[in-house]
């Protein structure tokens, strides 16, 4: 098995990166997707955040109010570094779980935001960044995402720099161009991972 973690900053095409490895038969781990999935209703993560930030976090459907939350712990770091300690256990746990179901010769790609920046490059056999130009980027999250540029600026600024993802990178995606230039470079590094996963080098 080869452990990947795949990341970039945000408008950086992570998520086609994604879509295009689980298309070749990548074992995807999504970061985001069980973060939310560990504070469903009902579970003991949403109980212990509500323990922790009160119930106001909570909707009149009893699901988590993430702009609530948000609103709570950005530029706090004392309360994000809470929310974390909850939050990034279970993560782990549930990510060991599912990579655990992965046969001996697969490739887990584990989609990773903020890998960079809470140095987890350690963790894998090798790190995947996607790497875009910030202008790239700013334009990307403006006109595809309907952000302002104020908005859009403040999420990138709220992340690693582009130097910073590039440092842990063993393998680099330039995804400055369009969609038709990506698709070629990320089966090439498909294969390339296919090929460490099979004992090649």
């Amino acid at each position: 098995m080869l452990k990947v973690g795949l990341t970039g900053g945000i408008g950086a095409g992570k998520s086609e990166v994604s879509r295009l490895f689980v298309s070749y038969g990548a074992v995807l781990i999504d970061a985001d997707r069980i973060a939310r999935e560990v504070v469903e209703p009902g579970t003991p993560g949403l109980a212990a955040v509500v323990a922790e930030f009160g119930p106001e976090i909570l909707t009149p459907e009893g699901t988590l109010d993430r702009p609530k939350l948000g609103s709570i712990v950005f530029n706090a770091p004392e309360r994000l570094a809470a929310l974390n300690a909850i939050v990034h256990p279970l993560v782990g746990a549930r990510s060991a779980e599912l990579e655990s179901r992965a046969g001996a010769g697969d490739v887990v790609v584990h989609d990773v935001p903020l890998l960079t920046e809470n140095g987890l490059a350690p963790l894998y056999d090798l790190v995947v960044v996607v790497d875009a130009a910030p202008e790239t980027q700013l334009d990307r999250l403006v006109r595809l995402r309907g952000m302002t540029e104020p908005e859009a600026r403040a999420r990138m600024a709220a992340q690693a720099t582009r130097a910073q993802r590039r440092a842990v990178a063993d393998l680099l995606i330039d995804n400055d161009g369009p969609l038709e230039a990506l698709e070629p470079q990320v089966r090439k590094v498909w294969d390339e991972l296919r090929e460490r996963a099979a004992g090649g080098r």
